[in-house]
C-alpha cells in the first residue's frame, strides 16, 4: 500500500541515481503476531503504478520464501541496544525483523545506495547501522517525512485506522 511518501523516496532516488530499483515486501519477521501481516495493507497494481510514476525503472517484490528460503535459514540480525528501547521496547524483535530483511534486500538487490524516510527514526538509525557494519559501502539517505494536510505522517498502517483513531493521531 504505497503512498506519497513512498514517491517522494523513489523522486529522491531518481534524483540521484541512474536505476532506480524499489522493492515491495511484507516481511512477516517485523510483526508480533501471524494476523497482523496478513491484516498490513496491500495494493500491488496500484503501487506498480504510485512506483513507475515516480520514477522507479524496477519494482522488486519477491515472496516471502525468496527473501527467507525453507532449505536456506536465515538467522536474524541483532542491531543490539538500538533495538531495545524506543519503540523496540514495546515491539521485542521488530527491528532484528528490519535488520534482517534490510540486509537480505541489500545482498539481492545490490544497492550503491538506499533512501528511507525520516517518519521511522529509530529504523532509519538500526538502517544505518547495520551499513556500517557491511563491507560493500552501501549510503543510507534519509527522506523527510511526507504528511498529510492535517500534519498525520503518511503510513500504510493509516488505513487500517478508523476515522477517530485518525483523529486522536492529529492531537
Amino acid at each position: 500500500a504505497l503512498h506519497a511518501g513512498h514517491a517522494a523516496l523513489i523522486a529522491a532516488a531518481r534524483q540521484g541515481a541512474a536505476s532506480v530499483v524499489a522493492t515491495i515486501f511484507v516481511n512477516p519477521r517485523q510483526f508480533g503476531s501471524g494476523d497482523e501481516a496478513a491484516r498490513y495493507p496491500r495494493a500491488l497494481e496500484a503501487d506498480r503504478r504510485l512506483a513507475e510514476r515516480a520514477g522507479a525503472d524496477l519494482l522488486f517484490v519477491p515472496d516471502v520464501d525468496e527473501i527467507y528460503p525453507p532449505n536456506e535459514p536465515v538467522p536474524n540480525v541483532d542491531p543490539g541496544p538500538l533495538a531495545l528501547r524506543l519503540e523496540g521496547a514495546s515491539r521485542p524483535g521488530h527491528f532484528a525483523g528490519v535488520a534482517t530483511v534490510v540486509s537480505r534486500l541489500f545482498d539481492l538487490v545490490r544497492p550503491q545506495v538506499a533512501y528511507f524516510g525520516a517518519k521511522d527514526a529509530q529504523q532509519v538509525r538500526v538502517v544505518e547501522w547495520l551499513a556500517a557494519q557491511r563491507t560493500d559501502g552501501i549510503a543510507i539517505r534519509r527522506v523527510p517525512t511526507v504528511r498529510d494536510g492535517d500534519g498525520l505522517a503518511l503510513s500504510s498502517r493509516n488505513e487500517l485506522l478508523s476515522p477517530r483513531e485518525i483523529g486522536r493521531a492529529h492531537v
